[in-house]
């Protein structure tokens, strides 16, 4: 069973639930969670001439504070060891993907459990996929999470 796992979060409905499913797993080998927040600095450069990117910056890191107070509860909640962990793109041309590897390695993950939204088409296209990329150079396994927003949409 998989003693260290790493879970991605950023607070959206698919983290929760990717946050829950690296609890459950955990929960069968008493493993434990490290929960990591990725602040992409890269937005700051997109949106520099309308914001102020110190302002900018200062709520994409209490905005992962508080996903990683929340995940850190959870994971206490179920009895387990964890840890949570805030950090940040290293240059415009870093991404989240590539800063999760980083982290995924440095913690030594056995497995990495992540949300994704499912999108495909165009949608996927124009706004990525975190996932897929972390997906493509993964050295460990990965367990990907659809949310239920994706569900609900394949039912309409």
């Amino acid at each position: 069973m998989y003693q260290k796992i790493l879970v991605a979060v950023d607070g959206s409905e698919s983290s929760k639930r990717a946050l829950n499913e690296a609890v459950r797993m955990a929960s069968l080998g008493k493993g434990s969670v490290h929960c990591v927040y990725v602040v992409d600095k890269s937005a700051l450069f997109t949106y520099a001439g309308y914001y102020d990117p110190v302002a900018l910056l200062d709520a994409f890191r209490r905005d992962g504070t508080e996903a990683l107070e929340a995940a850190g509860k959870a994971v206490a909640a179920a009895g387990l060891a964890g840890d949570t962990e805030l950090v940040e793109t290293e240059s415009a041309g870093d991404d989240v993907a590539a800063c999760l590897q980083r982290c995924a390695q440095r913690y030594g993950a056995e497995l990495v459990v992540m949300g994704t939204h499912g999108r495909r088409g165009v949608r996927r296209v124009v706004l990525g996929s975190v996932a897929e990329r972390f997906l493509r150079f993964s050295s460990c396994p990965v367990l990907l999470v659809r949310s239920d927003d994706v569900e609900k949409a394949a039912k309409s």
